[in-house]
């Protein structure tokens, strides 16, 4: 019977834990790191098809110059070879998440914010949010803290297992690569509002159930009902359709406010308030990174079940 139960789990559910491991051990590769080539290589997608034009169909067409090719490669390689398709997607999962890199990163803020170091600790945040830090207080540090926590979850780690579970490491490819066009090209300014318009759409496409399924989680792992009723009254106002569930469900998870105005390229926005309660300081990163950590042995563990299940 272990045999059988093995061979159930072998699929997805071992690989996607293999993917997470290597990225709890290594983290995102120091030097070298793919999306770096991948951005040079979309850049030179963006110059080609620019030449036809700057509309929503070009854009489009160099979305699928830039991210089919290498997907379909993927899959090709995939279904050549048993043992090679568990190697890719492993590989693939492993360069797709990162886990461990925003682990990292929200506690290089905290750790000076803990200690009083309230500058330091807003340079460390200035490396991972585009709002100004530069006049925020303690509870404002550890908000967008917090916020870019919960907001990464998903973008990060949620979203690439989602698809990694549907179409395994070509999926999970399929999923940061678009991830990273709609952080290059999904502006809305002059120059990236139509080119821009299917690289921001595919990423909402793609995030949709992920988005909703992270919410889902995050609210399962603490104050649920609180969770449940954020969510409900609180994500139809946030501009995002996707960060808009995910955040204001983490905060009701974690009984914190969060939301609020924020200064983003000398602008001020006025974002309206997500999760009830205190506002957060710098303990509450460390609880958001928990909560995202619980997230994932979760969904390891609904995954393994599904798996089983579908081979009884």
């Amino acid at each position: 019977m272990s045999v059988l139960y093995l061979a159930a789990l072998f699929p997805i559910a071992i690989p996607m834990a293999l993917g997470l491991l290597l990225d709890r051990l290594f983290g995102e590769p120091p030097r070298f790191h793919p999306l770096v080539g991948f951005g040079r290589y979309a850049a030179a997608v963006e110059r080609l098809f620019r030449r036809l034009g700057a509309n929503r169909g070009v854009g489009l067409l160099a979305w699928s110059a830039a991210v089919l090719p290498w997907v379909a490669l993927a899959g090709s390689l995939r279904i050549s070879n048993l043992w090679l398709g568990l190697v890719l997607d492993v590989g693939l999962l492993y360069f797709a998440i990162g886990s461990r890199s925003l682990a990292e990163h929200a506690r290089a803020v905290a750790t000076p914010l803990l200690a009083g170091d309230l500058p330091g600790a807003r340079q460390r945040l200035s490396w991972i949010v585009s709002r100004d830090t530069r006049e925020l207080d303690e509870t404002g540090v550890a908000k967008a803290t917090v916020e870019s926590v919960l907001e990464n979850g998903n973008d990060a780690i949620f979203g690439a297992l989602f698809w990694f579970a549907v179409l395994g490491g070509p999926g999970a490819l399929m999923f940061r690569l678009a991830n990273t066009l709609d952080a290059m090209w999904g502006y809305r300014t002059e120059r990236y509002l139509r080119f821009g318009w299917a690289a921001a759409r595919i990423d909402d496409v793609l995030n949709y159930i992920p988005a909703r399924l992270t919410a889902l989680s995050y609210a399962l792992l603490g104050h649920t009902s609180n969770a449940l009723r954020c969510w409900r009254t609180q994500a139809p106002s946030w501009d995002s359709p996707n960060a808009g569930p995910v955040m204001s469900a983490g905060a009701g998870s974690l009984d914190v406010a969060l939301g609020g105005p924020a200064i983003y390229h000398g602008q001020l926005e006025e974002r309206p308030p997500l999760g009830a309660g205190k506002p957060p300081g710098a303990a509450d990163i460390d609880k958001a990174l928990v909560l995202v950590q619980n997230s994932i042995w979760l969904w390891l563990l609904v995954v393994a079940a599904l798996s089983v299940l579908s081979h009884a």
